[in-house]
């Protein structure tokens, strides 16, 4: 009997797809009576994780999250689903759009509250990065999210370089002058 030829190393991108929903219950709420950011946050990486799992075929840890702004308040008693799907697969990392709707039951109102992009890393048993496989896009939205998300991943490169190189001048008049119109002041 021969053996079985290895699996395709590239997965579809629906292949991992993900859509968990969950009802906003008052213990997720702040003092506000919105739900926590936090809750949220939980939800999106439990969300990430999914899809980076399933198509990497190993465990995945976060690795780093791009942006997370909020953009409408999800309220108590509303219905949240996080959409995710793998935008960009690197050698050992991945990344994993997320889209997260609210939406009143009562009402129907749906709001777009939240995007982000979470980097996941696969990891082998002995939690040593392991090669992720490769994409197949399958549509003009699909190859538009990996080059968006392979330009992000310049971009942030560039970024943590400029912020590595953020030094506090040793001049003491200069650091008085990047301060004017600033609303601080330097104890004497």
């Amino acid at each position: 009997m021969s053996a079985l030829p290895n699996p395709l190393p590239y997965k579809t991108v629906c292949f991992s797809e993900t859509v968990i929903t969950e009802l906003m219950i008052p213990s997720y709420s702040n003092f506000g009576g919105k739900i926590h950011g936090g809750i949220l946050l939980s939800l999106m990486d439990k969300v990430a994780y999914v899809c980076a799992a399933k198509h990497a075929g190993n465990y995945c840890v976060t690795a780093s999250i791009d942006t997370v702004d909020f953009l409408q308040p999800v309220e108590v008693g509303e219905l949240v689903s996080l959409m995710a799907s793998v935008n960009y697969v690197g050698n050992t990392s991945l990344v994993v759009g997320i889209r997260v709707i609210s939406e009143n039951i009562k009402t129907n109102i749906v709001n777009h509250t939240n995007t982000s992009y979470f980097t996941m890393v696969a990891k082998d048993e002995n939690n040593k990065p392991v090669q992720v496989p490769g994409l197949i896009l399958e549509n003009r939205v699909q190859v538009r999210r990996f080059i968006e998300a392979r330009r992000r991943k310049e971009i942030k490169q560039n970024y943590k370089q400029e912020v590595d190189e953020i030094t506090m001048p040793d001049d003491y008049l200069l650091c008085e002058q990047l301060l004017t119109g600033e609303r601080c002041l330097i104890a004497q």
